[in-house]
């Protein structure tokens, strides 16, 4: 798969791992953000990881665009914990826009 065909790679929200993740599946490797969903509809961003045979090709961004476009239609509102979605947010503070909990900013 060419690099430019990256970002048609469909996102997999796998919640039969202890921890509920976001993933992308490249080349037999997996990127991830990891999350907390509460009953409140609430989603805790915690930490998103790109294998480093991969690192350095945007596939960090492309996985927290989806994710963010996946909370969007569920109606949830996120809360970012993980430093690299924060700093994709400040980078992108339009892709948080009706999305974001109150009382957090970007």
């Amino acid at each position: 798969m060419e690099k430019k065909d990256w970002v048609e790679i469909p996102l997999v929200n796998n919640t039969n791992r202890p921890k509920k993740r976001f993933e992308l599946q490249l080349e037999n490797e997996i990127i991830f953000i990891e999350y907390i969903l509460t009953k409140d509809n609430s989603i805790y961003l915690t930490h998103t990881e790109v294998p480093r045979s991969l690192e350095g090709n945007g596939l960090g961004s492309i996985i927290v665009k989806k994710a963010l476009d996946y909370i969007r239609k569920k109606g949830y509102k996120m809360i970012p914990l993980c430093p690299f979605v924060a700093a994709y947010l400040k980078r992108h503070p339009e892709d948080a826009n009706g999305i974001l909990k109150q009382g957090y900013s970007v």
